[in-house]
């Protein structure tokens, strides 16, 4: 191989690893992205649980226990 083919051979991987570095950093930026929604979307849902259990608290009793309407 000549100096010149091997000087190409170099740039050609060089070209290669900052396209690359690009892509992981993206990649990176978009994990983390994600992961900072994952745990917005985490906190809500426990908060609409905590909710919903709430509130299952103050029914009182079981529908199937409710006296039926005074019109029976």
């Amino acid at each position: 191989m000549t100096q010149d083919q091997l000087v190409a051979r170099v740039d050609e991987l060089e070209t290669r690893q900052a396209f690359q570095d690009d892509t992981i950093q993206a990649l990176n930026d978009a994990l983390a992205a994600q992961q900072f929604e994952l745990d917005r979307l985490r906190r809500s849902l426990e908060l609409v649980a905590k909710r919903q259990a709430d509130l299952a608290a103050q029914i009182p009793g079981d529908a199937g226990e409710e006296a039926p309407p005074p019109h029976y």
